[in-house]
This record gives C-alpha cells, sequence and structure tokens, in this order.
C-alpha cells in the first residue's frame, strides 16, 4: 500500500487486502452510518469517516494509540467519545493495513473471547 496516495485511495486499497479474509465483506454503499465499512460477519471492523480510518480495537490498544498521538477516539459527531474505536491521524506513519487486522483480529475473537 503507496504511504503518499491521497487517505481514499488507500482505504480503497486496504478494502482490496482485506476482502480475501474468511467473513469479511466490503462496503455495502447506500447512505447513512457504515455504508463504507468493512464488516466481519456483519460486525464493522474498519471504516472511512471524515477523511479518517477508524478501527474498532480493545480499549487499552486504543488508549495506547491516543497516548502515543496517533490520533484520538472516535465520536461518530455524537460528542461522547467510544472507548472501543479508534480514529488515525491522517498524519501518522503506522501501517493502515497491519491496524486494520487488529481491528479484524479483535472482531474475530467476539465478545465472549476477549
Amino acid at each position: 500500500m503507496r504511504q503518499e496516495s491521497e487517505p481514499s485511495t488507500r482505504y480503497e486499497d486496504l478494502i482490496d487486502d482485506l476482502l480475501g479474509c474468511p467473513g469479511v465483506t466490503p462496503p455495502p454503499g447506500g447512505s447513512g452510518f457504515g455504508r463504507g465499512a468493512v464488516r466481519f460477519h456483519n460486525k464493522i471492523f474498519a471504516m472511512f469517516v471524515r477523511g479518517r480510518l477508524v478501527l474498532k480495537l480493545p480499549a487499552a490498544r486504543v488508549d495506547e494509540l491516543v497516548d502515543a498521538g496517533e490520533g484520538v477516539r472516535f465520536d461518530a459527531n455524537k460528542g461522547t467519545p467510544m472507548r472501543e474505536w479508534f480514529s488515525l491521524d491522517p498524519e501518522s506513519g503506522l501501517p493502515w493495513l497491519l491496524l486494520a487486522r487488529e481491528a479484524l483480529d479483535f472482531a474475530q475473537a467476539g465478545p465472549g473471547k476477549r
């Protein structure tokens, strides 16, 4: 994946990379929340919102990434940051695919196995 490309192009490349994983489905399109989200068994784990990669990760991992200055907690425009959702700073040098695979691993673990 090319780091220098536009964020929307990077996200499209990310989707292409993840689609070969069992249980992963592409964004459904349409309108409303989650229209551009990648899902594992219908659960959103990665999406592109307001020009940023947004991932569902364990709360402790989100804390770590926020503390390192790599991004912020995602708030879905409701004013309340979500503890398991991370919005990556567009200037971050962290590799999108590795972070997305972390999010996929978290989704695969399921709520009873986390």
